[in-house]
């Protein structure tokens, strides 16, 4: 059963979810490939790590292929993109706890080939 979706998404939204019940930062650490919509200036050995917490960033939306968000670096306001593909981890900044993937070697060669934009969201977060 090759066409069984991927649980990657639903696994970073429940971490997510998670952090913000319990009052933690979620990070998320990204392999860095030219699908990846960053600010170069910080990315290090092809990986960034990004604030994904309500008070860090705007706009926040954890779809299937995507995640989408505004955020300032040195103040200045950035557009972010990330192929859900390319998330190596989600963790809590305050203790580590989180889940880790793997991110396969031929990742960009998969992310060309796919046909979603990141402009069309399937999940998004709603804060209560």
């Amino acid at each position: 059963m090759s066409d069984v979706p991927s649980t990657k998404p639903y696994l970073i939204l429940a971490l997510h979810q998670w952090c913000a019940v319990h009052g933690f930062t979620p990070y998320i650490a990204v392999f860095v490939t030219e699908q990846v919509h960053v600010p170069m200036d910080y990315v290090n050995n092809n990986e960034i790590v990004l604030n994904i917490s309500p008070d860090a960033c705007q706009n926040l939306s954890l779809d299937n292929d995507w995640i989408s968000l505004k955020a300032r670096f040195a103040g200045v306001p950035r557009d972010i993109f990330v192929p859900v593909g390319n998330v190596m981890a989600i963790y809590a900044k305050e203790n580590g706890e989180g889940l880790f993937f793997e991110v396969k070697e031929d990742q960009e060669t998969d992310l060309k080939e796919t046909k979603k934009s990141p402009n069309k969201p399937k999940l998004t977060l709603v804060k209560s």
